[in-house]
Order: structure tokens, then sequence, then C-alpha cells
């Protein structure tokens, strides 16, 4: 676990009304450069904590993947008192992001408007499923319906087969990314104009500037791109292929020459002068012809002989993993990609690495994932200078809600 030289936004501020996934993932990856997050949650915590997996002792291991590097703050938003505090916090913050329904931070006075009353200069950050405005505003969203509207599962899956999603919510995890971009680039522009502003940041947009190459495959021929499956739509042989030992092989040997040499090792030399297959674009008009061949004869070795012979050759190559193998591989540890975090209810708890390495700074994990409302004395008193008899009538109050009172009511 490297510890933390240099804080790169360690002068940032989030007020942090995110839950479940795109918000969290979006403010777990500025916590970890250094921002201070203090994550505002209601009464019955952000959902995810009592998502599957459940570790040993009954913590959620969902929630720990998405929320080191926060405090977490307890308050019931139906309150005054409460609406009170979020105020007085927004006015020493920098950002605020939500991931509400269009709509929602509105009706608890907790939107743009309301806080930019108590901070002109704030930056505000909705994450949203279709985005603030448009005919699918109000649009109930879930991975996997964003998936399926954006085109993303209809070029995803094997040529004649059902259209597939991504194995990951990857439409969670790339609004949160434009989330971050867009934040630090208000960030920076406010700290040239000294003005802030409000960001609207939705999954369906993340997705539709994604497919760049396929959009354009389709302005260009007015064609919509089929699914590919293993295959590449503009390059021949670049496929997983099944080995002896019934393990995938992915292989891409798209050049000409390299190609030649991809044949040499497969015992196919008459392939390569071979005019239905002579260049890449001759080889994807025959792929039909070719693979067939190509695939015979990548069952004659096992997956290993054949990485290594493609390795040696200079041939890009690599095995298909699952999920142990991967965290099994030695590059793991060498990039830092996995680490353990002391926990007081689970002994330790495993964490995914930064995806990123600075020269003068590195990002940490300062901040164990936090229990339920564990901070509220700490931010009442050292944020907003609350004295002790104050802190506990707000929580007698029910407004603010401490650790102690979790199993209360």
């Amino acid at each position: 676990e490297k510890m933390d030289s240099k804080p790169l936004l360690k002068n940032m501020r989030i007020l942090d009304f995110t839950r479940v996934l795109s918000g969290p993932f979006a403010t777990i990856m500025l916590g970890d450069l250094g921002a201070e997050v203090i994550k505002i949650e209601p009464p019955s915590g952000d959902e995810s904590r009592f998502w599957p997996p459940i570790m040993e002792n009954g913590t959620s291991a969902y929630f720990l993947a998405l929320n080191r590097n926060k405090r977490s703050l307890v308050l019931n938003l139906k309150e005054d008192g409460a609406k009170k505090i979020i105020r007085k916090l927004a006015a020493q913050s920098d950002v605020v992001v939500e991931n509400f329904t269009p709509g929602v931070a509105a009706k608890l006075g907790i939107d743009y408007e309301s806080l930019k009353a108590a901070n002109p200069e704030i930056i505000y950050c909705a994450i949203s499923g279709f985005g603030q405005d448009g005919p699918y505003r109000d649009k109930k969203a879930y991975d996997p319906i964003i998936q399926g509207m954006t085109g993303l599962m209809s070029i995803t899956g094997e040529q004649n087969g059902p259209p597939v999603k991504i194995g990951i919510p990857a439409t969670d995890m790339m609004a949160a990314s434009h989330a971050v971009t867009a934040i630090l680039a208000a960030y920076i522009s406010r700290l040239e104009t000294g003005k802030g502003q409000y960001i609207d940041v939705s999954l369906y947009d993340g997705v539709i500037s994604w497919p760049t190459i396929m959009a354009m495959d389709y302005f260009v021929t007015g064609k919509p791109p089929e699914r590919w499956g293993l295959d590449h739509i503009h390059r021949v042989p670049a496929r997983a292929f099944l080995a002896s030992d019934n393990r995938w092989v992915q292989v891409a040997a798209t050049s000409d020459p390299m190609y030649a040499k991809f044949c040499r090792l497969l015992g196919l030399e008459a392939l390569i002068d071979d005019p239905r297959f002579a260049t890449n674009n001759d080889r994807v008009r025959n792929r039909d012809e070719i693979m067939p061949l190509l695939e015979a004869k990548m069952k004659a070795k096992t997956s290993q002989e054949w990485l290594q012979l493609f390795e040696e050759a200079g041939i890009p190559c690599g095995p298909i993993l699952d999920i142990s193998e991967v965290f099994a591989a030695p590059h793991i540890k060498a990039r830092d990609m996995m680490f353990d975090m002391p926990h007081p209810v689970e002994s330790r708890i495993p964490q995914l690495g930064f995806p990123y390495k600075f020269s003068d700074a590195a990002p940490s994990a300062r901040l164990r994932p936090p229990l339920l409302g564990e901070h509220a004395e700490t931010i009442l008193s050292q944020e907003l200078g609350m004295g002790e008899a104050e802190i506990r009538k707000l929580m007698d109050a029910k407004v603010v809600i401490g650790p102690a009172d979790k199993g209360r009511d």
C-alpha cells in the first residue's frame, strides 16, 4: 500500500450524495486522488451497504469496493435542520455530486439552485440515466437497459447469436469517468474564472460517445454494424482460437508480414501467397474460407505452446483468463493493482489498486470505507465548529444519525 506523498487534489472538498455505483465510482476516483469526500447518507444508508456479496461478518463487499477515502454523515433530509447543515457544508465545499433521478434533488432541497445560493462558486455534477432533459428524462435507468438502448448489445455477441451485455456495468463506469473528467475541467476553469457551474452527465450520453468507430461505420455506409463475436470486423486473423487443451488463445496477426509468420508457425505456408488471402482485405473478404483452416491447425497444440511460439515471433497474443487467474498473474503485483486494508468488522478487506501512476504523487487509500454515520461527530465539530451539546441535540431530534443510533429504530 503506497503512502501518499502529495495528494494531487488535497484542496478539493466534495459533498457526495451519490449511492450504489455510477456516483460512488466517480467520487472514489476523486478521493483516491486526494480530494476530501463527505458522503451524505439517508438514515437507511446507501442501499448498496446491504447488497451481495456479503463478507463473513455481514459487511457488503459491493459497498467496500466503491467507498474508500470517504467519511460518512447520516442526515434525515426531510428535516430543516439537516438542510441547514447541508448548506453550511456546501458553503465550504468545491464540488457536489449526486446521482438521483432528475427532479429528486430539487424535492430534497439540495438541487443546484439551492446550494448555489449557499456557495455561488459550487461545481455541481448530476449523474443520471438519460440526462436532465429530453424525452427519456424520467425513464428508470439500469445498466443493461442503457446497454440495450445505446446499441452496445447489438454489436456484442456471436454473429448469429442473441445480443449480449458486457459482463460489467460498463455504462455506470463510463458515466463515472465522464463525470470525473467534467468535474476536473470545471475545477480548472474555476481556478481561472472564479465561476462554478452545473454539470449534467448521463449513462446514455456516455455510451453514445463511446462506439466512435462503429458509429462512423454506420454514418459512412448507412448500414448498422453487426455482431462479430470473437472476430474482428476489419482484420483477419484477429480472434480467439481454441487450442488442444480446450483453452482460448487470442492472436492478432493483422499485418501481412505477421500473417506470413503466423502461417509458418501453423505449418500453413501454402496460404501465404494464396491469392484469396494475400492481403488483409482479401482475408476479410474470404473470411469464411480461411477460418476453418486456421481453426483446425490451432487444435494441434496446447494454449501454452501456442502462446510461447507467438510471443517469440512477436505476434500479439494472449490467453483468455478468468478472474481468479487474472489476480494470480505476476503483473498484478508488479503494478500494485490489488492490496488489503484493515477494517473494524471484517479484519482485512481486499481493494483494487489505482489505474494511474504519477512520477511525483501517489494516489492512496487513506481511509477505509466508512461504517454508516461513522464520522458524524468529527464532521460537525471539525468542519462546522459545533459543540457537543448542539450535536447531541441534533442526534436526539434524529436530524443527524450517529453510528451508535444505528440499531435504535
